[in-house]
């Protein structure tokens, strides 16, 4: 299997209201999308389009602090100004997901209400406009507890399994896989990112050659998130 990771450029500043799928369209060009494609689109510009944007003062650095403590369910963590606290989606990241970056000064994103309801009506949208069964996932880019840096990770898909379970296969020696579980969205949108990035101002790419039976309707990002009774660490 080979894949291959297109970037979508050209969508430009996405304004409340815009038709996403339409610009994603527009920009892929006629005819370049595929059946079987994988578009993954980042949290930004879904939250732009959708509206879940807040005013902030531009001029108080610390001003989209209630809007962090008005997004968190619950606080796990606060160092100085960082807050890491868990969402209304179930996530676990820093300051729930508010972010000041490539957002109109005096302005912070919040995460989509639903992610998993954004992705299907994005899919839906698409095989409207361009005939074709595309999958679709949601990014957005998380820190991890025991590793420096950020990575993209999947906040909400559409026609794709979240999770392929391995167990009860064989490893490449024969032996039968006992707990490994792929996160397969988070993969997608980390190899996506590569194509895009926050500095780059591409906030869509195309992810082709993936495998077959991964196609799936019914999956949402919540099989990947790890419930309380299952982590060892809250």
């Amino acid at each position: 299997m080979s894949l291959e990771i297109l970037p979508v450029e050209g969508i430009g500043e996405v304004k409340p209201g815009d038709d996403l799928a339409a610009l994603i369209v527009a920009a892929a060009g006629p005819d370049s999308l595929r059946d079987r494609d994988c578009v993954v689109v980042t949290q930004k510009v879904v939250s732009k389009a959708e509206g879940r944007l807040a005013a902030v003062d531009p001029d108080d650095p610390l001003s989209h602090k209630p809007l962090v403590e008005a997004e968190s369910v619950r606080v796990l963590r606060r160092r100085g100004d960082l807050v890491i606290s868990e969402t209304a989606q179930g996530f676990v990241c820093a300051n729930a997901g508010v972010d000041l970056s490539n957002v109109e000064e005096g302005y912070a994103a919040l995460l989509p209400v639903d992610s998993d309801r954004s992705a299907r009506r994005i899919r839906d949208r698409i095989r409207a406009l361009a005939g074709v069964e595309v999958a679709v996932v949601i990014s957005d880019t998380f820190g991890r507890p025991w590793r420096r840096g950020v990575t993209d990770t999947a906040i909400g898909c559409a026609g794709i399994a979240a999770v392929v379970d391995l167990r009860g296969s064989t490893d490449a020696l024969g032996r039968e896989l006992k707990v490994t579980e792929v996160a397969l969205v988070d993969e997608i949108a980390a190899a996506a990112d590569l194509v895009m990035g926050k500095a780059k101002g591409v906030p869509v790419a195309v992810v082709r050659g993936l495998e077959e039976s991964w196609f799936r309707s019914g999956s949402v990002v919540d099989e990947i998130v790890r419930s309380p009774a299952d982590d060892l660490f809250r």
